[in-house]
């Protein structure tokens, strides 16, 4: 990709549109660009959970393993937007979608199975990893949307999906190598009759 950014104001998107690298001008609200949005949106709260993470990998030295697969994710994001941006471009390849299978294999063998709802929380780190859960789920509506009017290479839409999984897991993983106990849920008590 030789295309750089020498001036980061253009005003060409003053008037609410924006320009695709393909060189179509779209409104700032059409789906694609609501895509790359909630993708952006994702990234962002990822590297603040990688940042975090490496805050506190010294107390607890288990959080390196989830660094290491969760930061080529921040990457592989950023790949899926310049799909969006550049609909003729192709990065995301299916052995990444491979890669992050086999971490949650990997990571529920250690944790074994859900036995309750949980809820963010316990830690920071544990509720930034479900932030960034939820936040892949809103991209994959997001492209979900989009694929309905405009096709999706079907290699990013199961990326996003197995990336809210392993983030979900990643969750779990961080409680149990913080030494947390997850947060049940606990539903409300009934009504007497």
């Amino acid at each position: 990709m030789g295309y750089r950014l020498s001036k980061i104001y253009t005003k060409t998107g003053d008037t609410g549109e924006t320009g695709l690298a393909d060189g179509r001008r779209v409104a700032k609200d059409h789906p694609r660009v609501e895509a790359m949005g909630e993708l952006d949106l994702l990234n962002s709260q990822l590297g603040l959970l990688l940042a975090d993470l490496a805050e506190h990998e010294g107390m607890w030295p288990g959080l390196t393993e989830i660094i290491e697969v969760l930061t080529p994710c921040q990457h592989r994001l950023f790949d899926l937007g310049g799909e969006l941006a550049m609909p003729d471009y192709q990065a995301l390849q299916d052995d990444e979608v491979e890669r992050l299978e086999q971490a949650i294999d990997r990571w529920n063998e250690e944790l074994g199975p859900l036995q309750n709802f949980i809820l963010p929380g316990g830690s920071r780190l544990i509720a930034q990893a479900h932030v960034c859960r939820a936040l892949a789920r809103n991209a994959e509506r997001r492209c979900q949307t989009l694929n309905a009017s405009e096709p999706l290479r079907a290699v990013g839409m199961a990326y996003i999906n197995r990336l809210s999984d392993l983030l979900f897991v990643a969750g779990r993983l961080i409680a149990r190598r913080q030494h947390i106990n997850e947060v049940l849920w606990q539903a409300a008590a009934k009504p007497e009759a």
